[in-house]
């Protein structure tokens, strides 16, 4: 009864003093911020795949806990993930939130994370803001900025021999932020933009009116952004209009993502495109997770998939280093954002100054492969990183 007494005073005394007290012996929680149903349910689901994936691979246990899985479904709309959010941290008490693959809804959860002080590693959503101006030590970006992955193309293009440039994408945040990324780096190259057109995101059925105003303006180069549904329909269209042997076709590879290219086919040749992964990235770590996605799940993985499980990578590496404590949140926080590694899209880092991801970006070209096609690394341009761009931290 002694030893019990002491024991509890202890106790009393560490948390009177707000010293941090040993890990508790339950599961490690990591909150699952995907969006299940709704527009983007197709890249949630591959996601979670690739969370199921990484712990078979790395680990389920760190420190003698087990790494439990709390899922919740943002259906893409900001304010179901902020409830989803609150529910993660009060309800479930998770230890460190992984996801998101709308910058809508990254933007309408980031000043919660930032109050709560819980960890929130983004493994899609690249709004500029997130790592730049509106940065905070509590939300890391494993995955991309806008502008990182469209501004290497200006310099590429115009090197080219490119010296006009038409920039088409839909008129939301993540479509001008892609656009101006490009434009700066292309006019600052000897480029001129030529023309622009920014159809209303969810309302365009019909990309021909834009289409025309693309041919009539006679560009040495289209540089378009769309992604899901609506790049297949444009890539599509765009060779439908007659203009792909014409006018060179480029943009971010979310334009011919891995997800759908085969339903893009041949109408995707020739189109340039930069993105921080691609599936034939010809390394012993790539080949390895391919092998494994395509065992577990009978297709390839994409690049949606690779920034999933890199981020879970990097949270059970960050566990690692605290020996599985959580109840430390800062020091969970630093150990996080001090983890590097090389994984299936080659090395990377996490910027001290940003807490933006620093990784390498492919400059690729869709070229035919027998019947159909695949993407043909031209140059990796190797450890791009973001300007501070605001971020204080």
């Amino acid at each position: 009864m002694k030893k019990s007494f002491v024991g509890c005073f202890v106790a009393l005394v560490l948390l009177a003093f707000n010293v941090n007290v040993p890990a508790q012996d339950g599961p490690i929680k990591v909150g699952v911020l995907l969006p299940y149903s709704g527009v983007f349910a197709g890249l949630g689901n591959e996601m979670d795949n690739a969370v199921e994936l990484a712990l078979e691979t790395f680990d389920k246990e760190v420190g003698g806990r087990s790494i439990e899985i709390v899922r919740e479904d943002t259906e893409t709309k900001p304010n179901i993930g902020l409830a989803k959010a609150k529910k993660l941290v009060f309800e479930d008490k998770v230890d460190v939130v992984v996801g998101i693959v709308s910058s809508g809804v990254a933007g309408a959860v980031r000043d919660f994370m930032h109050k709560s002080e819980v960890p929130l590693i983004i493994a899609n959503a690249g709004n500029d803001l997130l790592t730049g101006e509106n940065c905070t030590p509590w939300v890391i970006r494993a995955s991309f900025s806008n502008s990182q992955i469209n501004r290497v193309m200006g310099p590429i293009l115009a090197k080219q021999g490119k010296k006009k440039a038409f920039l088409m994408a839909f008129d939301y945040a993540a479509g001008h932020q892609m656009m101006d990324a490009f434009r700066e780096t292309f006019v600052a190259s000897g480029g001129e933009i030529v023309g622009e057109e920014y159809p209303p995101l969810g309302e365009t059925k019909d990309f021909g009116p834009y289409l025309a105003k693309l041919k009539a303006a006679n560009p040495d180069v289209a540089y378009v952004f769309f992604a899901g549904g609506p790049a297949i329909k444009f890539v599509g269209e765009y060779d439908a209009f007659g203009l792909r042997g014409n006018i060179p076709l480029a943009g971010p590879g979310w334009l011919t993502s891995a997800l759908y290219l085969a339903k893009q086919g041949q109408a995707a040749v020739g189109t340039q495109l930069s993105l921080n992964y691609v599936p034939s990235i010809d390394t012993p770590e790539n080949k390895a997770f391919q092998d494994a996605y395509k065992a577990k799940f009978e297709r390839g993985a994409s690049e949606f998939a690779v920034q999933a499980y890199d981020s879970i990578h990097l949270i059970i590496e960050g566990l690692k280093a605290t020996g599985g404590k959580t109840d430390d949140k800062q020091a969970l926080a630093d150990a996080l954002r001090n983890v590097s590694f090389v994984g299936p899209r080659g090395s990377l880092k996490i910027d001290p100054k940003t807490n933006n991801v620093i990784q390498d970006i492919y400059i690729y070209e869709i070229q035919k492969d027998g019947d159909g096609v695949k993407p043909v690394i031209m140059e990796v341009i190797k450890d791009v990183q973001d300007e501070p761009n605001g971020c204080t931290m």
